[in-house]
């Protein structure tokens, strides 16, 4: 099956089971991409595991990210159908003021460290998450260094610049 044809089976069944929560579908880099608001997330990863023809079965990956603009946290779900040779990603957005989605260690196992280090280098809280803790961090830590809230050098140096960081 074509890139294509996958975004828009996904994207029809989508649409058909959850109107209104697909707040986009397109194919960016070569790669089916959906974007689904945060208060149907779980739901909708849950039928993208478990319907019969789509059979996400596989978490491939997790992470966080923040957008360009600096005022919305994200998650990335890459999800894999292995028998077909499907794969997919699935973001979502929220307001870095309530960084909280629910987990999806119920669907995924293996989401419970993916979940941990996002939280503990993102701040995102991953709502019934069975033991959502720093992962690579000490717990003394108060900030979330993948933030772009922080400046990346310290600040009395003079010989370098967050420009040259990109900022």
């Amino acid at each position: 099956m074509e890139k294509a044809e996958l975004l828009e089976l996904v994207n029809t069944k989508l649409k058909g089971n959850f109107h209104g929560s697909i707040e986009s579908a397109e194919l960016l880099y070569d790669f089916p991409v959906f974007v689904i608001n945060k208060e149907h997330i779980h739901d909708v990863l849950s039928f993208l595991k478990s319907d019969e023809e789509l059979n996400f079965h596989f978490l491939t990956d997790l992470t966080g990210f923040q957008t360009p603009d600096e005022k919305h946290l994200g998650v990335i779900y890459h999800l894999h159908n292995m028998s077909k040779n499907f794969r997919i990603r699935v973001k979502t957005f929220f307001p870095m003021a309530n960084p909280e989605i629910p987990t999806a260690t119920d669907l995924w196992k293996g989401a419970n460290w993916m979940e941990r280090e996002t939280y503990d280098f993102f701040g995102v809280k991953f709502k019934g998450h069975p033991n959502l803790k720093r992962i690579l961090n000490v717990d003394e830590m108060n900030i979330h260094p993948l933030r772009k809230e922080y400046p990346l050098e310290d600040q009395s140096r003079d010989d370098k610049s967050d420009k040259m960081f990109g900022r």
